[in-house]
């Protein structure tokens, strides 16, 4: 997923250990994610029940539920003002 190595490459920019340990901690919560697709919140700013995430340190993992499945759609800094943002990631295409 592009979103989770642009996050990778710009915490290794300080610490390639801190990246690659982040890197393993966003797997690792999205892979529980298969047994329990709704382990997540909703996401404040979707107008979607299905559309839900994790936390994991300072970033957002966004996904959507589709039956009995989960469908990552992107990982981003919990900074990032998504209420304005032109591309949501639950709108991507």
């Amino acid at each position: 997923m592009q979103d989770l190595r642009e996050a990778e490459a710009y915490i290794a920019a300080d610490s390639r250990l801190y990246a690659q340990r982040f890197a393993a901690r966003v797997l690792s919560s999205t892979r529980k994610l298969a047994a329990h697709p709704r382990i997540g919140r909703q996401v404040p700013e979707a107008d979607d029940p299905d559309v839900r995430e994790l936390i994991v340190h300072s970033y957002r993992v966004f996904y959507r539920i589709a039956g009995d499945s989960a469908y990552v759609l992107g990982v981003v800094h919990g900074a990032r003002d998504l209420w304005e943002a032109y591309a949501k990631p639950w709108e991507r295409g």
